[in-house]
Parts: structure tokens; C-alpha cells; sequence
């Protein structure tokens, strides 16, 4: 059985959420599905509303979509780290 990129990730996020850990390091989980799908996983399982709410979720993304409804950004930057709320976000760069 062969799956596509999208739902390749579908499976390795719900095996992850299955294993009901307190740490979820996700790499860019969202990037290989549609935008449509992006949305709906982030706002069911994801997010502050999701099956991972009570979880510390850690998550590098390559849309800022999202941006507003995380908690806090960390912007990496060389060897500089910046942590900001996504109201400051856009003062600073």
C-alpha cells in the first residue's frame, strides 16, 4: 500500500498523539497536506483547543499562518534566539 506525502503525516502525527507523551517536538507536520487539512488538524489536534492542549507543543513551521495562534515564537536567527508573542512579532523585524 503506498500513501502520499500528506497522509504519510496524518499517520505519524496520530501515532504520536497516540503515545501521550508531555513533549511534542513536531517538524513542520503541516507543510504536506492542503491548506484546508492544515487547518482543520491544527485547530483539532494541534492547537489550544486540540487533543494536545494540556501538552507542551514545540513546532518548526514554514507558514506564519498559524503564528497568531500560538502562545509564544522563537525566532532563531544565527546564534540568537528571540522569544515573542506574536503581537511584537512584526515591531521587531
Amino acid at each position: 500500500m503506498n500513501l502520499s506525502g500528506g497522509q504519510k503525516a496524518r499517520v505519524a502525527l496520530a501515532r504520536a498523539v497516540y503515545q501521550d507523551a508531555e513533549l511534542y517536538l513536531l517538524d513542520d507536520t503541516l507543510s504536506a497536506v492542503d491548506s484546508h487539512v492544515g487547518a482543520h488538524i491544527f485547530q483539532n489536534v494541534i492547537g489550544n483547543e486540540g487533543l494536545l492542549k494540556d501538552k507542551t507543543r514545540l513546532f518548526a513551521l514554514n507558514s506564519i499562518s498559524f503564528l497568531p495562534k500560538c502562545d509564544k515564537i522563537i525566532i532563531i536567527k544565527g546564534y540568537l534566539l528571540f522569544l515573542l508573542k506574536f503581537n511584537n512579532l512584526f515591531c521587531r523585524w
